[in-house]
This record gives structure tokens, C-alpha cells and sequence, in this order.
């Protein structure tokens, strides 16, 4: 396992990652409320809040924008992805490599991993290639880790989150990216099974700021080192704001009533 803290994916052992790689997971519909999010430019100012320790993107998106951030952003390179269109079981494509990755500037990769679909076979197999590459170069390793398919009746239970953590430290990330299991308890026990792999919590669709904001605090409250968000932050009017907050519950151990009067400062 390759300790996170003395990497650029991490601030203080903690980790805010800003995803941003709706536009081919989902397509212009997360895009409708605030347009100008389906601008990368806008996304990439966002990224370069102090909070934000690193911007999750597609091989397009890094490879066109990047370079006009690169001092002021950490790239993590999401290395797999399919459109919504696709309606097979449960599956994403590489895209780039690890390699590529590291010369377009990445500093730590992202690859997500569907345990329970009818793929989860070859993706494993894929981020074996993925995970040894990365550490060929030193680049601290993300899973997306989310059951889906065939095989997986409910992805909100608890347990199947926590085997989804557990996955990702069998099979060698150094975070795993999951969902909220719904309770406090229920994130102690993600995190109890993921060991040293650390676990960061998915940001979900939008939510009001104190209801999100507990959310997080309660992740943090049970061990998470962090979040990944998207929607929650760039489906905002004012996405400074919310970083602001995040960066007092996830930096500076805050309440949410001190990170919410923060927030409105």
C-alpha cells in the first residue's frame, strides 16, 4: 500500500477530490442547471481552490486544458469511463494509460471497478495493469468502487459497500471512493474493512449545504481521510462557497454549523 499523506493527492492525510468526469459518464444533463460547468474552464478555476486537492478528468479534458493549470491544479487522471448510452451490464473502457497519464502531467490515477458486474473479471484484471504501472511511477492509485450488475441487488446496503472497500484493498488501491453506506456506524465499518486502503466518500447528487455538509462530517466522524465530489460543488451558483465549507469540516475538523457560517463569510 502506498501511503497517500506525502503525495500531491492528499493535504494533511486528508483528500478533496474535485471530479469532473460527468460530461462522458453522464452526458449534458449534468450540465443543465449551471451551464457554465459544462465548460471545463469554469471547472478548472473551481479546482484551484485551496480545498480542492486534486481535479479528476478524462484523457480529452487533461489533454485540452490542462496545461494552462498545471501549476495551480493536481491532475488525477480518471483512466476509465462509458457513456450513459451504453446499456450492456456494467462495464467502463480504458481509455489512456497510466504512462500517457504521466506525461500529460497526472500525478495520481483513478479507475473505477464494478465488483458484481459480468465485467468485474476483466476489470480486475485491467486495474492489475493499472495499479502495477502506477507504481512503476509512484502515482498513488483511486478506485471508484462501486458494485453494480448482474450480480449485486442493492449497492446502497452497507455491506456490499464495505466488500466494496474491501476489494479495493485486496486488489492493491491506495483509496477507495465509495458510497455513503447511510449512517455513521455504517462508515466505521466501510472503513474497519479497507484497512489501510484509505476511504473517501462519494459526493452524490446535489443536496442542500447543511444536509450535505453533515454528511460529510458524519463520513469524516467515522474515519473517511476525505471526498470526492462533483455535482455537490460544480452544480452551484456559488461553488466557492461550498469548498469553503468542505475545507473546514475535512481540514479543520469544524462542526457544520462553524463550516456553514464560514461558507457565508
Amino acid at each position: 500500500m502506498r501511503p497517500i499523506d506525502d503525495t500531491p493527492l492528499a493535504r494533511d492525510g486528508k483528500v478533496l477530490i474535485l471530479a469532473y468526469d460527468h460530461g462522458l459518464e453522464h452526458g449534458p444533463v449534468d450540465f443543465t442547471d449551471v451551464p457554465e460547468s459544462a465548460n471545463p474552464e469554469h471547472v478548472f478555476d473551481v479546482a484551484t481552490h485551496p480545498a480542492v486537492t486534486s481535479l479528476a478528468v478524462q484523457k480529452g479534458i487533461a489533454e485540452a486544458y490542462y496545461p494552462s493549470y498545471e501549476d495551480d491544479v493536481n491532475l488525477l487522471a480518471k483512466l476509465n469511463g462509458t457513456s450513459n448510452l451504453w446499456m450492456g451490464e456494467y462495464d467502463s473502457a480504458v481509455n489512456w494509460s497510466v504512462e500517457y497519464a504521466k506525461e500529460v502531467g497526472a500525478e495520481a490515477i483513478g479507475y473505477t471497478l464494478y465488483g458484481g458486474s459480468n465485467h468485474e473479471i476483466e476489470m480486475a484484471e485491467e486495474f492489475r495493469d493499472v495499479q502495477e504501472a502506477a507504481r512503476e511511477h509512484d502515482m498513488p492509485v483511486v478506485m471508484w468502487a462501486y458494485p453494480r450488475g448482474q450480480g449485486v441487488k442493492n449497492d446502497t446496503k452497507s455491506d456490499v459497500i464495505a466488500y466494496a472497500a474491501r476489494q479495493a484493498l485486496e486488489l492493491g488501491a491506495d483509496v477507495a471512493k465509495v458510497k455513503y453506506p447511510g449512517s455513521q456506524d455504517a462508515m466505521e465499518h466501510v472503513v474497519e474493512m479497507a484497512a489501510r486502503t484509505k476511504v473517501i466518500m462519494s459526493g452524490g447528487s446535489k443536496q442542500s449545504d447543511r444536509e450535505f455538509l453533515t454528511t460529510v462530517k458524519d463520513a469524516m466522524d467515522a474515519g473517511a481521510a476525505g471526498l470526492a465530489v462533483g455535482r455537490n460543488v460544480f452544480q452551484r451558483e456559488n461553488p466557492t462557497q461550498i469548498l469553503d465549507g468542505l475545507e473546514q469540516v475535512i481540514f479543520e475538523e469544524a462542526t457544520v454549523d462553524e463550516a456553514l457560517e464560514a461558507a457565508d463569510a
